[in-house]
């Protein structure tokens, strides 16, 4: 059977399977090695894992782009090095118990743009290594503060010492380490329990195919085009002698106040990225047509 060539696949991630290893099932599914998921999502955790395939793996970049959605719950008065359950729980003696009002009122520091240390037990790259690896060796590191942004963050259920949380996020914010930090404001420590990514832009768990799910036939069914994963991106219309100049790798005029734009062909497929040149002038970065 002859699949198509590139695209991207909601997967909905079970717990205990690496985002890698989602990804290897995509791939025996398509028979193919051009497979790359947009955002690792933690082996304890479930949801949302986008998957790229063929030329659209070098859209990645521009997925990460979209905002992520979680529905997260802690348990406050425990912390663990890894702030969740891979590692050992240390209980506070005599934690202190925020009201649900402290908690509420807490949340409006965390909204918006804020500066977040990552968590120890995390994949970020610490001299070429990843700081889990370190970390496990019994050098964990402190790891400096990164921007992220926080668009939402609601409580949904608050039992003491059971808090969730619904929140939508940019790619590279660490929901163990937003945990951990409210509760430091709190007076009190906390560790992520369960963690949910219920979307990532308009992929959503809902239509996501789940993992146990994936076969050669579903996978192909799923694999939505590769314009699917720029929706934020303005869509620029090449056609004619301008589509053809573009994909030969000639400048063409481009007239959008952004960094970057998705040109499509009179069909509606993608061509690939315009992207700003420094005679003011636009190039196809990656170009699809032209392998360039």
């Amino acid at each position: 059977m002859r699949f198509p060539s590139s695209g991207v696949i909601p997967v909905d991630k079970p717990p205990a399977v690496t985002s890698r290893g989602v990804v290897d099932v995509v791939a025996r599914a398509l028979a193919t090695k051009a497979v790359g998921h947009a955002g690792t999502l933690d082996p304890l955790a479930e949801g949302v894992v986008v998957v790229c395939v063929g030329h659209a793996t070098r859209l990645v970049d521009f997925v990460h782009e979209l905002p992520k959605h979680y529905a997260a719950t802690f348990l406050l008065g425990r912390s663990s090095p890894s702030d969740d359950f891979e590692t050992p729980l240390e209980e506070e003696a005599d934690p202190r118990r925020p009201s649900r009002d402290e908690v509420e009122a807490a949340l409006p520091a965390f909204r918006g743009a804020i500066l977040q240390r990552p968590c120890a037990y995390s994949a970020v790259h610490v001299g070429g290594k990843r700081a889990y690896r370190l970390a496990r060796r019994g050098r964990p590191l402190e790891l400096a503060e990164k921007p992220v942004r926080i668009d939402r963050l609601e409580v949904t259920a608050y039992d003491w010492p059971r808090l969730a949380v619904e929140l939508v996020c940019s790619s590279g914010t660490f929901v163990r380490a937003l945990g951990r930090d409210l509760a430091a404001t709190l007076g009190t420590r906390a560790v992520m329990e369960s963690l949910v990514r219920t979307a990532v832009g308009p992929f959503a768990r809902e239509t996501a195919v789940p993992l146990a799910a994936i076969s050669p036939e579903s996978a192909r069914v799923a694999l939505a085009p590769a314009i699917a994963a720029v929706p934020h991106l303005p869509r620029i219309t090449l056609a004619g002698d301008l589509l053809d100049r573009a994909i030969r790798g000639a400048l063409v005029p481009c007239d959008v106040a952004a960094a970057a734009a998705a040109a499509i062909d009179e069909a509606g497929d993608l061509v690939g990225i315009l992207r700003p040149h420094a005679s003011g002038a636009w190039r196809l970065r990656p170009n699809f047509r032209g392998l360039g």
